[in-house]
């Protein structure tokens, strides 16, 4: 390959087009998401009820700590519980391969048979993989399981990230209700609150793939529609002002 082949693939393959590192995107958009659907659906049902400012604050504020200390949590043990899956599923591979070596074996021919490899080829790719116990169960994690591994020093990373986003996410719904009377300030709330998720939807699409606009617009219509389900409830169940 000659210099300048090599140089432009390179730059491509770094810098025009490199891989997505783990960014904690989706860490942030399940604290994010929840935060304002779930603060947006309390806030409007609150509203709706009753019609004071001051409740709907508390409320919204009430919910938006809790919900991120949830969530926050949530991440937390979900994340330790993904490493602890993958690590007892390792350690299983590992008694499989010294106890059944002529089934692990099989498993690793049949995998690779369904990849269209076949005869000498498919032959010498099993013998390589089994040569070698840490490579073998590597190969049996990925492709049987479908399992990566997960590093237990995530979970605090991920803790923090879904923690606050929620908390960034629930203070949308709330501002308006902080300047405006509650009439204008539910809808307008609903207005901020539908821009950002349709925000988070276009960039999740960037980020990943996806078409930015479909993108952006599901996860409005979703979080919208959510919400709604709060404002339904404080309409119905609507406190009647004091004589």
């Amino acid at each position: 390959m000659d210099t300048k082949t090599w140089h432009e693939e390179l730059l491509h393959h770094n810098h025009t087009d490199p891989h997505k590192q783990g960014s904690g995107l989706s860490d942030f958009i399940l604290g994010a998401q929840d935060g304002l659907v779930n603060v947006l659906g309390v806030a409007l049902g609150i509203a709706a009820a009753t019609n004071d400012v001051r409740v709907v604050l508390v409320a919204g504020l009430a919910t938006t700590f809790a919900e991120s200390i949830s969530m926050g949590a949530v991440a937390y043990t979900t994340t330790l519980a993904d490493a602890d899956l993958y690590q007892s599923e390792r350690e299983r591979e590992y008694r499989h391969v010294h106890e059944a070596p002529n089934l692990e074996k099989k498993e690793i021919h049949d995998i690779y048979e369904r990849k269209g490899f076949h005869g000498d080829l498919l032959d010498r790719i099993v013998e390589t993989i089994t040569a070698n116990k840490d490579v073998w169960v590597a190969v049996m994690m990925a492709e049987e399981h479908q399992l990566s591994p997960v590093d237990r020093r995530t979970a605090l990373k991920a803790a923090w990230v879904v923690g606050l986003s929620a908390i960034i996410g629930s203070l949308v719904p709330i501002l308006p209700f902080v300047f405006l009377p509650v009439s204008t300030s539910m809808w307008t709330s609903v207005l901020f609150t539908a821009l950002v998720l349709f925000g988070i939807g276009v960039h999740k699409a960037r980020v990943t793939v996806g078409k930015p606009m479909r993108s952006g617009l599901e996860m409005t219509v979703i979080g919208i529609v959510s919400a709604m389900a709060g404002y339904l409830v404080g309409v119905l169940l609507k406190v009647p002002p004091l004589p």
